[in-house]
């Protein structure tokens, strides 16, 4: 199985879609994140951003808006279009 390289969720651009695969963070920064749904595994489509600002995000039916340093840290592995 090939894995695509992993990229921090802040360089996606708006309608791209990808799996959370893991979480650059220590314990609080993972434990408030899972609790706002970004767990591994999870699929999330970027709905807006790039423009200096929080990203607005689509994840389990739900919209969210992240902020640019918590998105950092969220790395991710890019869906087929």
């Amino acid at each position: 199985m090939e894995h695509k390289p992993l990229v921090s969720l802040l360089k996606l651009m708006p309608g791209q879609r990808a799996k959370l695969v893991r979480i650059q963070g220590g314990h609080r920064v993972v434990h408030r994140l899972s609790e706002l749904g970004l767990t591994p595994g999870v699929e999330i489509e970027v709905l807006h951003g790039n423009d200096g600002g929080p990203l607005l995000l689509a994840v389990r039916d739900t919209r969210l808006a992240l902020g640019r340093g918590m998105a950092d840290k969220v790395l991710v592995e890019l869906l087929d279009e």
